[in-house]
């Protein structure tokens, strides 16, 4: 938690000014009891109406600065924690942009949501209550007990007396649930990691009907939250009771002392009910402690996950290389592997090819057999855990991830589109890019006709992860996304999947056909996708075990001799081998 308050940095006045005009609030808020003790031992003893009126009107006076003062303080405490939550937000967001897919894949969506939501809107409720009572409180607490002290010294013994039972209450109450709190934060993740889940695989749910097993499954998940969420506010809310049986144990033992000490002649009235209102404001203001304590445990426990979050370093470094201009768009695997984060066995092994600027690879393979891996790698969402990739002639290790990154685009299999408009998806690839480039790219992807079918042509409107499109349509708009950016390479990720034969035809040979030849990657399970291809890389298991054309591969690569049977028919692939 202590690491997240350099985001206070430029709000150190608002952060000063709350708590003290707080501060000042609380000091009239002393000086009451006094008035209230003037009132009835000089003005309502002796009857003087005009010292009681006097009084009154000084005490209509502080409650109206006090009020201003509240105001002012509340004002400058609800600027800083919002603008605090605000910096922290960016700055959780920007990190995770940094972080590699490995981290992304540790951490785990759900809980980064949670933590971007939940844990920030909590430590922004606890600073913004902290600004206000965290001084306050201790303040009037301590401010009543020596004014209590100046009153009379025997009686306010006993104002020292609760204020020592009182913070051993809180402070052992607070040390219980701070990792319990912890602990409901980290099973909110849980739930949240089953509603994302089953709100995405909804469709699924309903196709195997199991919609009951899972409402059944999260309500135990939930019904495990409830339980922590139950054991930890018990353990909370026994604070309040327990301050008020203390707090009205003092005020039992204050009235018989002062009692009998006014019946000595030592003590007047007027102080006696002075000291029981500074009782009575001990009693309020331990209640906003005790509340402002679960708020804080909390806020600590939330500040705590996010700055794990901010503490994770990306596994990758960036280099400081660019291309060799002369190999700029060529693709080489040197003895590559790849092993995931806490996987048991490499997802690839010892993977070597080259692709020559221009060319079309192809990637086919079964599934799991590391098709997605392998070219995940080209554009280092991954780093390779045994040998070498190079682009354009550099280790990708090597080269700045702005200038890999602007050099490849990436389809990947499931299409994306972002809330906006088709123009504004589009410019996602070159945001200078001018109209001509969007419809030229439009072309090429075959979704002009799908713009044009639409009313508001380039401007109509996309729905959050472009729900009113078609499956086929997604991922025709993304592919024109990725040729907007007219890279050296372009990778399709198995990104025709939802297209007709006669459109994933047309789609490869409008690319071939493109004025700038693209070092070009289609990944699919369909041969007819990567036939024409001048190499074709045969995956199974993490292993390649062929590399050619399709003629050359069909003589002699039992794989693709099964994959192409499997599609065309057993008798065709023999004749054909």
């Amino acid at each position: 938690m202590k690491k997240l308050f350099v985001y206070f940095k430029g709000y150190g006045r608002e952060c000063v000014l709350g708590p003290l005009f707080k501060l000042l609030e609380a000091s009239f808020e002393l000086i009451i009891p006094l008035i209230v003790a003037s009132i009835i031992d000089r003005g309502i003893a002796s009857g003087d109406g005009g010292h009681v009126a006097r009084m009154v009107l000084c005490m209509a006076a502080l409650g109206l600065v006090g009020l201003l003062a509240a105001v002012t303080a509340q004002y400058f405490a609800a600027k800083a924690a919002i603008s605090f939550s605000t910096r922290l937000r960016h700055a959780l967001m920007a990190h995770i942009q940094t972080l590699s897919y490995t981290e992304l894949d540790t951490l785990g969506t759900s809980t980064l949501i949670t933590r971007m939501t939940s844990d920030v809107n909590q430590v922004q409720s606890g600073v913004n209550m902290c600004l206000r009572l965290l001084l306050r409180s201790p303040f009037v607490v301590f401010g009543a007990m020596v004014m209590a002290f100046t009153i009379d010294v025997r009686c306010a013994l006993i104002f020292a007396a609760v204020i020592a039972v009182l913070c051993a209450i809180v402070f052992s109450i607070m040390l219980v649930t701070i990792p319990k709190y912890r602990a409901v934060q980290g099973q909110l993740d849980s739930v949240t990691a089953a509603t994302r889940e089953n709100l995405n695989g909804v469709r699924v749910l309903r196709a195997f009907c199991k919609e009951d097993a899972e409402t059944e499954k999260f309500a135990r998940r939930n019904q495990l939250l409830t339980r922590m969420q139950l054991a930890v506010g018990r353990i909370s809310a026994s604070m309040n009771p327990l301050t008020y049986v203390v707090i009205n144990a003092a005020v039992i033992a204050l009235i018989h002392s002062g009692a009998v000490r006014v019946q000595l002649g030592t003590l007047t009235q007027g102080e006696v009910i002075a000291l029981y209102n500074y009782m009575s404001q001990i009693l309020v203001e331990l209640v906003k402690m005790a509340n402002l304590i679960i708020l804080l445990t909390k806020a600590w426990a939330c500040g705590d996950r996010i700055s794990a979050v901010l503490s994770v370093q990306s596994s990758q470094q960036d280099g400081g290389r660019t291309f060799e201009d002369a190999q700029r768009g060529s693709v080489a695997f040197e003895d590559v592997s790849l092993r995931y984060s806490g996987a048991g066995a490499d997802a690839l092994e010892h993977v070597t090819f080259s692709a020559r600027p221009g060319e079309t690879i192809g990637v086919i393979g079964g599934t799991g057999s590391g098709k997605s891996s392998l070219v995940s790698l080209i554009p280092r969402f991954y780093d390779a855990t045994g040998g070498r990739v190079r682009v354009g002639g550099v280790d990708v290790r090597e080269l700045k991830k702005d200038v890999l990154r602007d050099a490849v685009a990436i389809v990947p299999q499931k299409a994306v589109l972002f809330k906006g408009t088709i123009r504004s998806n589009l410019l996602w690839g070159n945001e200078n890019a001018t109209e001509q480039d969007l419809l030229d790219a439009l072309t090429t992807a075959q979704a002009l006709d799908v713009v044009e079918a639409k009313p508001g042509r380039l401007d109509e409107p996309v729905e959050q992860g472009g729900r009113n499109f078609s499956g086929g349509q997604r991922q025709r708009l993304t592919i024109a996304r990725a040729l907007v950016k007219k890279p050296d390479i372009l990778i399709l990720d198995d990104s025709a999947s939802a297209l007709d034969y006669a459109t994933d035809a047309s789609l490869r040979r409008a690319i071939r056909q493109m004025d700038s030849r693209l070092t070009t990657f289609i990944v699919s399970q369909r041969a007819s996708s990567v036939r024409f291809a001048d190499q074709i890389i045969v995956l199974d298991d993490g292993c390649v075990v062929g590399i050619g054309t399709h003629d050359a591969l069909l003589a002699d690569c039992p794989v693709y001799q099964e994959i192409y049977a499997s599609q065309y028919g057993k008798e065709e692939a023999v004749s054909r081998g």
